[in-house]
Protein backbone atom coordinates (compact mmCIF):
# COMPACT_ATOMS: atom_id res chain seq x y z
CA UNK A 1 0.00 0.00 0.00
CA UNK A 2 1.08 3.65 -0.85
CA UNK A 3 0.27 6.78 0.75
CA UNK A 4 -2.01 8.55 -0.42
CA UNK A 5 0.30 12.01 -0.49
CA UNK A 6 2.97 11.32 -2.98
CA UNK A 7 5.87 12.98 -1.82
CA UNK A 8 7.43 13.59 -5.24
CA UNK A 9 4.61 15.10 -6.03
CA UNK A 10 5.05 18.44 -3.57
CA UNK A 11 3.32 19.29 -0.92
CA UNK A 12 -0.06 21.36 -1.64
CA UNK A 13 -0.40 23.39 1.11
CA UNK A 14 -2.12 23.37 4.10
CA UNK A 15 -5.04 26.19 4.83
CA UNK A 16 -6.92 27.37 8.18
CA UNK A 17 -9.17 30.25 8.71
CA UNK A 18 -6.02 32.45 9.34
CA UNK A 19 -2.94 30.65 8.29
CA UNK A 20 -1.14 28.90 5.47
CA UNK A 21 1.01 26.03 6.86
CA UNK A 22 3.66 24.91 3.44
CA UNK A 23 6.94 23.67 2.86
CA UNK A 24 10.03 25.65 4.87
CA UNK A 25 12.18 27.11 2.09
CA UNK A 26 15.82 28.59 2.49
CA UNK A 27 14.48 32.46 2.84
CA UNK A 28 12.46 31.50 5.96
CA UNK A 29 16.19 30.84 7.71
CA UNK A 30 16.72 34.55 8.89
CA UNK A 31 12.92 35.05 10.03
CA UNK A 32 13.08 31.34 12.09
CA UNK A 33 16.22 32.38 13.64
CA UNK A 34 14.58 35.40 14.96
CA UNK A 35 11.47 33.66 16.23
CA UNK A 36 13.55 30.53 17.48
CA UNK A 37 16.72 32.19 19.12
CA UNK A 38 14.74 32.91 21.81
CA UNK A 39 14.85 31.29 25.65
CA UNK A 40 10.83 32.00 26.16
CA UNK A 41 10.91 29.73 23.19
CA UNK A 42 13.73 27.85 22.88
CA UNK A 43 13.23 26.51 26.52
CA UNK A 44 9.55 25.01 26.01
CA UNK A 45 11.34 22.66 23.13
CA UNK A 46 13.34 19.28 23.72
CA UNK A 47 15.05 19.64 20.32
CA UNK A 48 16.47 23.36 20.28
CA UNK A 49 19.66 24.28 21.47
CA UNK A 50 19.67 27.28 22.71
CA UNK A 51 21.71 30.09 21.89
CA UNK A 52 20.25 28.97 18.46
CA UNK A 53 23.20 29.22 15.65
CA UNK A 54 21.98 31.19 12.50
CA UNK A 55 23.56 28.59 10.45
CA UNK A 56 21.35 25.72 11.65
CA UNK A 57 18.17 27.20 10.60
CA UNK A 58 19.27 26.99 7.15
CA UNK A 59 20.62 23.51 7.77
CA UNK A 60 17.83 22.46 9.63
CA UNK A 61 15.18 23.94 6.86
CA UNK A 62 17.22 21.79 4.09
CA UNK A 63 16.86 18.57 5.85
CA UNK A 64 13.01 19.11 5.78
CA UNK A 65 13.08 18.88 2.36
CA UNK A 66 14.92 15.84 2.61
CA UNK A 67 12.37 13.94 4.78
CA UNK A 68 9.61 15.03 2.72
CA UNK A 69 10.92 13.97 -0.36
CA UNK A 70 11.53 10.55 1.84
CA UNK A 71 7.81 10.62 3.30
CA UNK A 72 9.28 10.51 7.19
CA UNK A 73 8.59 13.71 8.12
CA UNK A 74 6.42 17.18 6.86
CA UNK A 75 8.01 20.15 8.85
CA UNK A 76 5.86 23.09 7.98
CA UNK A 77 6.04 26.82 8.29
CA UNK A 78 3.03 28.46 9.57
CA UNK A 79 2.58 31.72 7.44
CA UNK A 80 -0.19 34.63 8.29
CA UNK A 81 -0.22 37.63 6.15
CA UNK A 82 -0.02 41.18 7.99
CA UNK A 83 -0.69 43.73 5.47
CA UNK A 84 0.72 42.14 1.71
CA UNK A 85 3.43 40.63 3.52
CA UNK A 86 4.25 37.02 4.21
CA UNK A 87 4.69 36.74 8.05
CA UNK A 88 6.46 33.74 9.78
CA UNK A 89 4.55 32.20 12.65
CA UNK A 90 6.30 29.36 13.69
CA UNK A 91 6.21 25.19 12.28
CA UNK A 92 4.47 22.67 12.89
CA UNK A 93 5.50 18.77 12.17
CA UNK A 94 4.39 15.46 11.98
CA UNK A 95 7.13 12.76 12.31
CA UNK A 96 6.50 9.59 11.57
CA UNK A 97 7.94 5.99 13.29
CA UNK A 98 10.19 3.90 11.29
CA UNK A 99 7.75 1.24 9.40
CA UNK A 100 5.30 2.03 12.31
CA UNK A 101 1.47 3.20 12.74
CA UNK A 102 2.33 6.39 14.94
CA UNK A 103 3.68 9.79 14.34
CA UNK A 104 4.54 12.37 16.68
CA UNK A 105 3.08 15.65 16.31
CA UNK A 106 5.48 19.11 17.42
CA UNK A 107 4.56 22.68 17.26
CA UNK A 108 6.51 25.99 18.32
CA UNK A 109 5.01 29.69 17.83
CA UNK A 110 7.05 32.99 18.02
CA UNK A 111 6.73 35.00 21.37
CA UNK A 112 5.00 37.97 19.61
CA UNK A 113 2.45 35.65 18.40
CA UNK A 114 1.23 33.91 21.61
CA UNK A 115 -2.24 34.39 23.19
CA UNK A 116 -4.07 34.28 19.82
CA UNK A 117 -4.78 30.50 19.12
CA UNK A 118 -2.58 30.20 16.65
CA UNK A 119 -0.77 26.57 18.19
CA UNK A 120 -4.28 25.26 18.13
CA UNK A 121 -5.29 26.16 14.80
CA UNK A 122 -2.07 25.10 13.19
CA UNK A 123 -1.47 22.03 14.58
CA UNK A 124 -4.71 21.00 15.31
CA UNK A 125 -5.05 21.14 11.24
CA UNK A 126 -1.91 19.21 11.27
CA UNK A 127 -2.84 16.43 13.43
CA UNK A 128 -6.06 15.91 11.49
CA UNK A 129 -4.16 16.11 8.19
CA UNK A 130 -2.19 13.59 9.10
CA UNK A 131 -4.25 11.27 10.35
CA UNK A 132 -6.32 11.35 7.21
CA UNK A 133 -3.71 11.35 4.69
CA UNK A 134 -0.89 9.18 6.33
CA UNK A 135 -0.72 5.51 6.82
CA UNK A 136 -0.98 5.90 10.99
CA UNK A 137 -3.28 5.21 13.34
CA UNK A 138 -2.22 7.47 16.46
CA UNK A 139 -0.28 10.40 16.53
CA UNK A 140 1.77 11.13 19.83
CA UNK A 141 3.26 14.63 21.53
CA UNK A 142 4.66 15.32 24.93
CA UNK A 143 4.67 18.83 26.65
CA UNK A 144 6.41 19.88 29.74
CA UNK A 145 4.66 19.49 32.74
CA UNK A 146 4.66 23.15 33.66
CA UNK A 147 4.33 24.58 29.93
CA UNK A 148 0.14 24.77 30.47
CA UNK A 149 -0.48 26.44 27.50
CA UNK A 150 1.12 23.80 25.53
CA UNK A 151 -0.88 21.25 27.52
CA UNK A 152 -4.24 23.10 26.74
CA UNK A 153 -3.43 23.26 23.15
CA UNK A 154 -2.79 19.58 22.99
CA UNK A 155 -6.33 18.79 24.84
CA UNK A 156 -7.99 21.87 22.89
CA UNK A 157 -7.49 19.93 19.56
CA UNK A 158 -8.16 16.50 20.60
CA UNK A 159 -5.05 14.71 22.05
CA UNK A 160 -5.69 12.84 25.37
CA UNK A 161 -3.47 12.64 28.13
CA UNK A 162 -1.48 9.38 28.53
CA UNK A 163 1.03 9.40 31.38
CA UNK A 164 3.90 10.96 32.36
CA UNK A 165 7.63 10.97 31.68
CA UNK A 166 11.02 12.61 31.38
CA UNK A 167 12.80 14.05 28.09
CA UNK A 168 15.78 15.57 27.74
CA UNK A 169 15.56 18.89 26.71
CA UNK A 170 18.75 20.31 25.04
CA UNK A 171 18.31 24.03 25.83
CA UNK A 172 18.32 23.01 29.23
CA UNK A 173 20.84 20.36 29.42
CA UNK A 174 19.25 17.46 31.18
CA UNK A 175 16.23 15.64 31.64
CA UNK A 176 12.50 17.36 32.27
CA UNK A 177 9.64 16.00 33.24
CA UNK A 178 6.71 15.82 30.74
CA UNK A 179 2.88 15.24 29.98
CA UNK A 180 2.27 12.38 27.09
CA UNK A 181 -0.85 12.86 25.27
CA UNK A 182 -2.06 10.62 22.21
CA UNK A 183 -4.64 10.78 19.23
CA UNK A 184 -6.51 8.78 17.17
CA UNK A 185 -9.42 9.04 14.60
CA UNK A 186 -11.95 8.41 17.23
CA UNK A 187 -10.69 11.48 19.26
CA UNK A 188 -11.22 13.92 16.33
CA UNK A 189 -14.85 12.34 15.95
CA UNK A 190 -16.63 9.91 17.65
CA UNK A 191 -19.43 7.81 16.35
CA UNK A 192 -21.77 9.82 18.06
CA UNK A 193 -20.56 12.74 15.65
CA UNK A 194 -21.49 10.83 12.12
CA UNK A 195 -24.71 11.90 10.56
CA UNK A 196 -27.83 10.34 11.17
CA UNK A 197 -30.35 9.41 8.10
CA UNK A 198 -33.87 9.91 9.60
CA UNK A 199 -34.23 6.40 10.84
CA UNK A 200 -36.56 4.13 13.45
CA UNK A 201 -34.45 3.27 16.52
CA UNK A 202 -33.59 0.46 17.80
CA UNK A 203 -36.14 -0.79 20.09
CA UNK A 204 -33.53 -3.26 22.62
CA UNK A 205 -30.98 -0.45 22.47
CA UNK A 206 -32.97 3.08 22.28
CA UNK A 207 -30.21 3.41 19.61
CA UNK A 208 -31.33 4.89 15.98
CA UNK A 209 -30.81 3.13 13.10
CA UNK A 210 -28.36 4.45 10.50
CA UNK A 211 -28.96 2.84 6.79
CA UNK A 212 -26.35 2.85 4.49
CA UNK A 213 -25.62 0.93 0.80
CA UNK A 214 -22.47 0.16 0.14
CA UNK A 215 -20.50 -1.11 -3.35
CA UNK A 216 -17.47 -3.33 -4.26
CA UNK A 217 -16.60 -1.95 -7.86
CA UNK A 218 -14.80 -4.78 -9.28
CA UNK A 219 -12.82 -4.07 -12.42
CA UNK A 220 -12.18 -6.50 -15.52
CA UNK A 221 -9.00 -7.71 -13.23
CA UNK A 222 -10.54 -8.83 -10.27
CA UNK A 223 -9.29 -5.95 -8.24
CA UNK A 224 -12.01 -4.21 -5.78
CA UNK A 225 -12.05 -0.31 -5.51
CA UNK A 226 -11.60 1.35 -2.23
CA UNK A 227 -11.89 4.95 -1.20
CA UNK A 228 -10.09 7.00 1.47
CA UNK A 229 -12.28 9.37 3.41
CA UNK A 230 -10.88 12.51 3.08
CA UNK A 231 -10.39 14.85 5.63
CA UNK A 232 -13.02 16.65 7.41
CA UNK A 233 -15.12 13.91 7.34
CA UNK A 234 -15.88 11.55 10.24
CA UNK A 235 -12.68 8.51 10.24
CA UNK A 236 -11.37 10.50 7.66
CA UNK A 237 -7.86 8.60 6.33
CA UNK A 238 -10.05 4.61 6.46
CA UNK A 239 -10.82 2.97 3.71
CA UNK A 240 -14.47 1.78 2.75
CA UNK A 241 -16.16 0.55 0.06
CA UNK A 242 -17.65 3.46 -1.77
CA UNK A 243 -21.47 4.36 -1.23
CA UNK A 244 -23.56 6.84 1.31
CA UNK A 245 -26.69 7.32 3.55
CA UNK A 246 -30.43 6.36 2.33
CA UNK A 247 -32.48 9.27 1.87
CA UNK A 248 -35.85 8.79 3.24
CA UNK A 249 -37.94 6.82 1.45
CA UNK A 250 -35.02 5.14 -1.06
CA UNK A 251 -34.02 2.08 -1.90
CA UNK A 252 -30.74 1.01 -1.41
CA UNK A 253 -30.26 0.52 -4.88
CA UNK A 254 -31.35 3.84 -5.63
CA UNK A 255 -29.15 5.15 -3.03
CA UNK A 256 -26.06 3.22 -4.36
CA UNK A 257 -26.62 4.73 -8.52
CA UNK A 258 -26.93 8.05 -6.68
CA UNK A 259 -24.01 8.17 -4.15
CA UNK A 260 -21.54 6.26 -6.94
CA UNK A 261 -22.72 9.31 -9.42
CA UNK A 262 -22.17 12.61 -6.73
CA UNK A 263 -18.53 10.69 -5.73
CA UNK A 264 -17.01 8.96 -8.48
CA UNK A 265 -18.84 10.16 -11.85
CA UNK A 266 -20.07 6.86 -12.86
CA UNK A 267 -23.18 5.72 -14.27
CA UNK A 268 -24.81 2.43 -12.82
CA UNK A 269 -27.93 0.63 -13.33
CA UNK A 270 -30.02 -1.05 -11.17
CA UNK A 271 -29.66 -4.07 -13.20
CA UNK A 272 -25.62 -4.38 -12.27
CA UNK A 273 -26.38 -4.25 -8.87
CA UNK A 274 -26.05 -7.44 -6.94
CA UNK A 275 -26.50 -8.33 -3.35
CA UNK A 276 -23.74 -9.36 -1.85
CA UNK A 277 -23.86 -9.40 1.93
CA UNK A 278 -24.67 -7.08 4.69
CA UNK A 279 -23.17 -5.68 7.61
CA UNK A 280 -24.39 -5.08 11.38
CA UNK A 281 -22.18 -3.16 13.74
CA UNK A 282 -23.23 -1.13 16.54
CA UNK A 283 -21.41 2.81 17.30
CA UNK A 284 -21.76 4.51 20.66
CA UNK A 285 -24.50 6.54 19.40
CA UNK A 286 -26.42 4.31 16.99
CA UNK A 287 -26.41 1.19 15.09
CA UNK A 288 -25.59 0.74 11.31
CA UNK A 289 -27.22 -1.54 8.40
CA UNK A 290 -25.57 -1.45 5.43
CA UNK A 291 -25.73 -3.97 2.59
CA UNK A 292 -23.16 -4.37 0.33
CA UNK A 293 -23.67 -4.99 -3.44
CA UNK A 294 -21.55 -6.32 -6.12
CA UNK A 295 -20.78 -3.88 -9.51
CA UNK A 296 -19.18 -5.14 -12.35
CA UNK A 297 -20.57 -3.06 -15.18
CA UNK A 298 -20.34 1.01 -15.34
CA UNK A 299 -20.33 3.46 -17.37
CA UNK A 300 -18.10 7.01 -17.04
CA UNK A 301 -14.33 6.75 -15.51
CA UNK A 302 -14.25 6.10 -12.02
CA UNK A 303 -12.66 9.46 -11.13
CA UNK A 304 -12.62 10.89 -7.01
CA UNK A 305 -14.79 13.74 -7.44
CA UNK A 306 -14.74 14.93 -3.85
CA UNK A 307 -10.75 14.76 -3.44
CA UNK A 308 -11.03 11.37 -1.89
CA UNK A 309 -7.76 8.70 -2.58
CA UNK A 310 -9.02 6.21 -4.50
CA UNK A 311 -6.94 2.44 -4.83
CA UNK A 312 -7.85 -0.62 -7.47
CA UNK A 313 -6.99 -3.33 -4.74
CA UNK A 314 -6.41 -7.25 -5.00
CA UNK A 315 -9.02 -9.53 -3.03
CA UNK A 316 -6.02 -10.63 -0.91
CA UNK A 317 -4.65 -7.72 -0.15
CA UNK A 318 -7.80 -5.78 0.95
CA UNK A 319 -7.41 -7.10 4.72
CA UNK A 320 -4.12 -4.13 4.76
CA UNK A 321 -5.96 -1.00 4.39
CA UNK A 322 -7.57 0.11 7.47
CA UNK A 323 -11.54 0.19 7.21
CA UNK A 324 -14.16 1.55 9.47
CA UNK A 325 -15.34 -1.15 12.14
CA UNK A 326 -18.85 -1.82 10.16
CA UNK A 327 -16.51 -2.60 6.88
CA UNK A 328 -13.99 -5.15 8.15
CA UNK A 329 -16.43 -8.17 8.53
CA UNK A 330 -17.23 -7.62 5.02
CA UNK A 331 -13.78 -8.45 3.68
CA UNK A 332 -13.00 -11.96 4.09
CA UNK A 333 -16.34 -12.48 2.21
CA UNK A 334 -15.73 -10.70 -0.26
CA UNK A 335 -12.13 -12.00 -0.31
CA UNK A 336 -13.31 -15.41 -0.39
CA UNK A 337 -15.98 -15.06 -3.31
CA UNK A 338 -13.37 -13.69 -5.65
Amino acid sequence: MTDALSPAAGFAPLRTERFTLRALRAEDAPALHRLVNDWEVAKMLARVPFPYPRGLAEEWIASTAVQMEEGSAWHLAITGHEGDREVLVGCVGITREPNGTRAELGYWVGRRFWGHGAASEAAGRMLRWALANLPIERVVASALADNTRSNAVLRRIGFRETGTGMQDFVSRGGAMPVRLFEAGREDMDAPAALPAAAAPEAAATGKRILLVAACALIDADGRVLLARRPEGKPLAGLWEFPGGKMHAEETPEAALIRELHEELGIDVTEACLAPFAFASHGYEAFHLLMPLYLCRRWRGTVTGREGQALAWVRPEKLASYPMPPADVPLVALLRDFL
